[in-house]
């Protein structure tokens, strides 16, 4: 799937993923791989002005469904079957990129890592790993 393709397909069997207005793009799908931006909003907040942890793992679990789809295609019910996260140090109050690359992308099960960066920064905030499980 391009990018595109999984944009429209989020946006179709994941509404949900827009209340409140979008805040998760794909920047870029490539061999085996997905680039992904979580713009930086208030509601994304915790207490000390830090950006939450489960806006993180958000991030990192839609940048690994994303890349997953774009290898298979358009298939709704790969589901998270496990997810790891590392957070290593505060990001700031800007946009999250998160990187993902697949380690392996078997019939029944996708395996990859995200690494999460403040826009424009180059140390990883957050670093997840995490496995799908692909229906036949």
């Amino acid at each position: 799937m391009t990018k595109d393709d999984l944009a429209a397909f989020l946006d179709r069997e994941f509404p949900q993923l827009h209340i409140g207005g979008q805040t998760y793009f794909i920047e870029e799908v490539g061999p085996l791989s997905a680039r992904m931006r979580m713009t930086y909003h208030e509601r994304h907040l915790r207490p000390g002005g830090t950006i939450s942890g489960p806006s993180m793992m958000a991030l990192a679990d839609v940048a690994l469904y994303a890349a997953i789809l774009a290898h298979i295609g358009p298939v709704a019910l790969a589901v998270t079957t496990s997810l790891s996260f590392n957070f290593l140090r505060k990001p700031e109050a800007r946009d999250l990129i998160g990187e993902c690359r697949l380690l392996k992308l078997g019939k029944r099960l996708a395996v990859g890592e995200v690494s999460i960066y403040s826009e424009g920064r180059a140390d990883v905030v957050c670093h997840a790993t995490g496995t799908y499980s692909i229906p036949s």
